[in-house]
Order: structure tokens, then sequence, then C-alpha cells
């Protein structure tokens, strides 16, 4: 089940999809998923909005929420169909942003 919410979707596994608005809507999004009590997040992008999901990412983690930490990073490629029927490979990544425990502070 997919929500769309003023440009940002988020899906019930708490994933944000970085597109074309300015990083500070999604910084807002992935700080209100934390903030309603999820545990972790996943930012997720392709093509040239994969520099706003790093930049997003960083942002929360430095100056939302700073309990956060990057619990993991994957890239892949994914194959998408223009609007003229070609079969395109875009580069994709998820950031999963968690939150560290009282137990992580102590390492």
């Amino acid at each position: 089940m997919t929500a769309r919410t003023g440009g940002t979707s988020m899906t019930d596994d708490n994933t944000v999809f970085i597109g074309s608005k300015p990083a500070s809507v999604y910084v807002q999004a992935v700080a209100a998923q934390f903030e309603s009590g999820s545990t972790a997040v996943v930012i997720k992008a392709r093509g040239k909005a994969i520099s706003k999901a790093v930049d997003v990412a960083e942002i929360v983690r430095r100056r939302q929420v700073r309990d956060a930490e990057v619990a993991d990073i994957s890239i892949g490629t994914e194959e998408v169909v223009a609007e003229d029927g070609r079969t395109l490979r875009v580069s994709s990544m998820a950031i999963v942003l968690s939150l560290r425990t009282a137990q992580d502070d102590t390492t």
C-alpha cells in the first residue's frame, strides 16, 4: 500500500522516495517517521535523485535526529519503461537510517 502526501511517497514499511522537491521536504518526512515511533526509515532514490538522497540522510543524521545512524546502503540498477516504450536502466539506491540504542552507545 502506497500513500502519497504532498509529493512525498511513503509505504507502510517507512520508506521515503526522493523526487524533485527540495531536500528539506524529504528531511521533514524522514524526521516525522522517526518522531512517530519508527526505529528505521528507508530513503530510496533513482537516477539524478541519488545525490539528494545522500544529502537528506546526512542532514537528518547530523541536524534533525542525532541518534540516527546509517544502518545499510544498497545500490542497484532498475529497468524502467520510458513513455516511448524503450526500456531504460536507471541506477537506484536505498539508505537505511536507524536509531542507535543505548547499548550501541557503549561500544
